[in-house]
């Protein structure tokens, strides 16, 4: 009896040494590995009732005569048993409150502690501070004219393409907003590049219908996370009571629900800039229409200007470079959307760094607007003189200049400014100071290398109960299911392990570029020396 119970003992203390929770997986922050400790919990419970029975069997054969045995040992085997099941209950509770401590989502506070890996791009304090000084603070003073230029110079480019349109049948353009890194005051290196919102409605009386991702009824497929559709449709089709967008009324009509306007007949689709054969907005349309309209527009003004203009991309329409006569080049985009109802939210015809965009009739959708007011947010609660907007110029330096050397790759600055805004939302303010910059630059890229390494990388403001309610996120994103920015690397493995290699590189290139590029950042070498390098 005494060597059986042994037994017993030395197979409790091989389940309690085998349990999961003594040794967790690498990756033990993926909610996902839940079901993998369930299953091996299973596997060992079964184990065990194995070898009860065939110790119990073994306890029978040796003791064939109940009545010999002393009762003694019965309670003595009884007492083990609730021994045992009382250790495993303990284990289990204690599993369960250790998992509600361990398996966090990625952006909690202390996500840059992981243990078990060396910390990426190690900088020297000295050569970091040198750079944002001869770097980052020099090019803002220089970036405030560039942006003022550039909005005195929409202004009169959309107000001349304004004029040319006939209001009855084009779109009509509204007023542009400024986004990205040059109205975000973290733009750093060349070339001087700004991004404009150029919002834009269809004429009367047709209205716009927008069809979300995280819209039950919607059909968007799950491959076009963050898009929607947009339908083009007249006052009065879905509307009862109301028989203004009826083609069958004659060719004008007075409606008294619609302003007291004349109200036209439908037009076709392909004048609605619609894909063919549907009512959904397409984007190659969009594109076309948007360019002409745009070199129009310039031919009627360009005599007042001393540059020249041409198009960057042939299929990004708005896409502009401005080239001075002295040489100096801007990089100006003007970007057709499609504002969704009354949010500062827009659908986007293109990024102006996307490599391959949603395929039509699906629009990307952009909370640009909201990013920069969460940023601005930031500002004026961290200490002063953050170091937050130098770790993303530092950031987007070293992939700039890595990306000129290696090539282009699935990672872009988008990517490093959600990876900043995550940490920001997960990190105490005081740990955002000037003499910090090192230590949360490479909280950055330990956060996209765990990013990367498990192609998870979710929106900063779609899904994130975090936000700040006073940046106004409508309820609809906030509450909706994160989207994964990394979601088409699960697919494609190739473009996976080329951005991997990019960063990887990127790190171990990180502090010989710092330093190599800030003695020529010294002077008026700055901006010329920059400059050339598009």
């Amino acid at each position: 009896m005494q060597g059986a119970i042994a037994r017993v003992c030395m197979v409790m203390a091989a389940a309690i040494l085998n349990h999961p929770l003594l040794f967790p997986h690498e990756n033990a922050t993926l909610p996902e590995q839940d079901e993998d400790v369930v299953t091996r919990m299973r596997e060992h419970e079964e184990k065990l009732q194995t070898e009860r029975s065939r110790l119990e069997k073994e306890l029978a054969r040796l003791d064939p005569e109940p009545e010999e045995v002393p009762s003694e040992d019965g309670f003595t085997w009884y007492f083990w048993s609730a021994v045992s099941f009382v250790i495993f209950i303990a284990i289990e509770m204690c599993r369960v409150d250790l998992a509600e401590d361990e398996v966090r989502p990625v952006e909690d506070e202390d996500v840059t502690a992981e243990t078990g890996s060396s910390p990426p791009g190690t900088m020297d304090k000295n050569a970091l501070r040198n750079f944002c000084d001869k770097c980052a603070y020099a090019s803002s003073h220089e970036n405030w004219r560039v942006r003022e230029f550039v909005e005195g110079f929409a202004d009169d480019l959309l107000e001349s393409l304004r004029s040319l349109c006939d209001r009855e049948v084009d779109m009509e353009v509204g007023d542009f907003i400024g986004i990205g890194s040059m109205f975000e005051s973290w733009k750093v290196c060349k070339p001087l590049m700004c991004d404009l919102l150029v919002p834009f409605s269809p004429p009367d009386p047709h209205s716009f219908q927008y069809h979300l991702w995280c819209s039950s009824s919607a059909g968007i497929p799950p491959d076009m996370q963050g898009c929607g559709t947009i339908k083009v449709t007249m006052f009065g089709e879905d509307e009862g009571g109301c028989l203004c967008g009826s083609a069958n009324l004659g060719e004008d009509m007075l409606c008294l629900l619609h302003n007291n306007t004349p109200v036209k007949v439908n037009r076709s689709p392909d004048e609605l800039l619609c894909s063919k054969g549907t009512h959904l907005l397409a984007k190659d349309q969009v594109m076309r229409w948007f360019q002409i309209s745009v070199t129009k527009a310039w031919g009627r003004i360009s005599h007042k200007y001393d540059f020249e203009i041409t198009f960057r991309k042939l299929d990004a329409a708005g896409a502009l470079k401005i080239r001075f006569r002295s040489g100096k080049v801007i990089v100006l985009n003007l970007i057709p959307v499609v504002q969704l109802e009354d949010t500062d939210a827009y659908f986007v015809s293109h990024f102006p760094s996307d490599q391959i965009g949603a395929p039509d009739p699906y629009w990307s959708l952009s909370l640009a607007v909201y990013e920069r007011n969460l940023l601005k947010y930031f500002a004026k609660r961290l200490p002063q003189n953050s170091c937050h907007l130098h770790c993303l110029q530092v950031a987007t330096f070293l992939h700039r200049k890595q990306s000129s050397l290696t090539g282009e790759s699935a990672l872009t600055s988008y990517h490093l400014k959600t990876a900043l805004v995550h940490l920001l939302l997960g990190t105490k303010a005081s740990a955002w100071g000037a003499a910090s910059l090192g230590q949360r630059l490479q909280d950055v890229f330990s956060f996209l290398q765990r990013s990367l390494r498990e192609k998870r990388l979710y929106h900063a403001l779609i899904g994130n109960s975090k936000i700040p309610e006073d940046i106004q996120v409508p309820e609809r994103f906030r509450k909706t299911e994160p989207v994964n920015l990394f979601r088409s690397l699960v697919l494609r493995g190739e473009l996976y392990a080329a951005t991997v290699r990019h960063l990887q590189e990127m790190l171990r290139n990180g502090p010989v570029l710092i330093e190599e590029y800030t003695p020529h950042l010294s002077n008026g070498s700055l901006h010329h020396g920059l400059e050339d390098r598009l």
